[in-house]
This record gives structure tokens, C-alpha cells and sequence, in this order.
């Protein structure tokens, strides 16, 4: 199922002449109703968030009260940085200081100030301090990798780097979800997870019909895969193809 977008583009007023700001729609699928937000520079270069503005346009251009969302000067933390020296965040380290994204801290103390008795009224009701003890695993989300879809690696030019092409053997599980979803969802098992990465081994036709009831959290989404020992004798092959072209190489620079 293909994913149906709308986008609007026009001129930015809060960076120089020539910016462009875009709105990306997306009206199907599992994010519909999300709006992404890109900005391209005269020359047609595309950007996908702060840091990266931050980065290209250097010290010509002020970002520090910009918001990126809306695209506007920021009154609020104009007048923040008037009381204070210097900017809000460091920005080298590709942090945001729209205003909405400063969580709230809480102030106040606790309210027993003295030991409480639990009372309990059915044996099996549980309270705040019976969870503290023993391990405690948090609950997995189902296709959290797709919050990733769509982000591409970058070298410092901002040129995207190549996609990586995965194996026909390798089939993606899920609704609307890509090779490099695949792959991170792949990477994620093998480093994270201590027991064997099988892939999705339900009943096929379950997991067509619903595969967010039938996914298993613990292995990345892909249907079940079987190494044999033919695909283990071609990577080596590879491997040794790859070794021989570095050791050349390396003797092709010795003095």
C-alpha cells in the first residue's frame, strides 16, 4: 500500500532571500496526518532539520531564535536571550531550542513525609513498591523501526549516502515497510538481542492478515530466514575477495 503525500512549498521570510520552506502531508498509511517540514537553499539543497541549517549557513545567519517548525523568529526566546548572554543550546551538538521542547520540571516534594501503611483489600493487588523489586523489562513497541523510515545517513557535504541492497531471500514484514527498514530492524536484533535471530516465524497467512496482532517484538522484521551452507561459503568468498583488494592496496602505497 503506497503512501499518498501533499506538499506545499513557498518562500521563508525569517531566512534570506531565495530560502524556500516545504510542508510534506502525509495523507494514508500509518502516519497519516504527520507533516514534515524541509527547507532548501537557492541553489536547491534540501534540509532536513535544525542542526543541518546551523551547520550550512555558519555564522552569516542567526538560528538561535529561529523555529524550525513554523519557520518563524521565536518571540519567546528573543526575549529570553536578551536577559542572558549567549545562545540557549549549543547547537554543535544538534540539539533544538524550540521553546515547546523544554520539558516541565517538577518542583514539588513528596507528600507522606512520614511511613504509610498499605492496606490491602485483594490478595492479588499490586502497589507502586512491589514493581521496584527484580528486573523490570519495559514493553517493546510493535514497528518502532518505521519512526526511522525515511532518514538517510549524510557525509559533511549533506550528499546522502547509497541505500544498501539487502538479499531477495530477505522479505520484509509489515505494512509499508522498506528495505533500510529491514535493516535497521536487523541490526537492532543482532546487537541488542542475546537469543538467535530467526526472523518472524508465525503462521504466514496470520501474519498478513494482522501483522500487528501476530509480530513478535523480539525478532526484526523479516519472515523467517534459513542459512544454508552455500550462502555461508559465498560470504567467505567475498570476504577473501575483499581482503586480497585491501592488501593490494596497501602495498600499492607502501614507499
Amino acid at each position: 500500500m503506497s503512501v499518498l503525500i501533499e506538499r506545499r512549498r513557498y518562500d521563508c521570510a525569517a531566512l534570506p532571500k531565495g530560502w524556500k520552506r516545504e510542508e510534506v502531508l502525509r495523507k494514508t498509511g500509518l502516519t497519516s496526518g504527520k507533516v514534515d517540514v524541509y527547507y532548501y537553499s537557492p541553489d536547491g539543497k534540501k534540509f532536513r532539520n535544525k542542526p543541518q541549517l546551523v551547520r550550512y549557513l555558519g555564522e552569516s545567519v542567526d538560528l538561535s531564535t529561529f523555529d524550525y517548525r513554523t519557520g518563524k523568529v521565536n518571540h519567546l526566546l528573543v526575549r529570553k536571550n536578551k536577559k542572558q548572554k549567549g545562545t540557549l543550546f549549543d547547537y554543535s551538538r544538534g540539539m533544538r531550542n524550540d521553546a515547546s521542547l523544554i520539558p516541565p520540571i517538577r518542583q514539588t516534594a513528596s507528600i507522606f513525609k512520614q511511613p504509610v501503611t498499605v492496606i490491602k483489600t485483594q490478595p492479588s493487588s499490586k502497589v507502586k513498591l512491589d514493581l521496584k523489586h527484580g528486573v523490570q523489562e519495559k514493553p517493546k513497541q510493535v514497528f518502532w523501526e518505521k519512526r526511522l523510515q525515511g532518514l538517510q545517513a549524510c557525509d559533511i557535504q549533506i550528499q546522502h549516502f547509497h541505500n544498501i541492497e539487502l538479499p531477495n531471500a530477505l522479505k520484509a514484514i509489515g505494512p509499508n515497510v522498506e528495505d533500510q527498514t529491514v535493516l535497521q530492524s536487523l541490526a537492532t536484533a543482532l546487537h541488542l538481542f542475546t537469543g538467535p535471530v530467526t526472523g518472524q516465524t508465525g503462521p504466514k497467512q496470520s501474519l498478513e492478515k494482522n501483522p500487528g496482532v501476530f509480530i513478535n517484538p523480539d525478532q526484526p522484521l523479516v519472515s523467517a530466514v534459513q542459512i544454508e551452507d552455500d550462502d555461508i561459503l559465498s560470504q567467505e568468498e567475498k570476504v577473501d575477495q575483499i581482503r586480497q583488494k585491501l592488501q593490494r592496496a596497501l602495498q600499492d602505497i607502501e614507499p
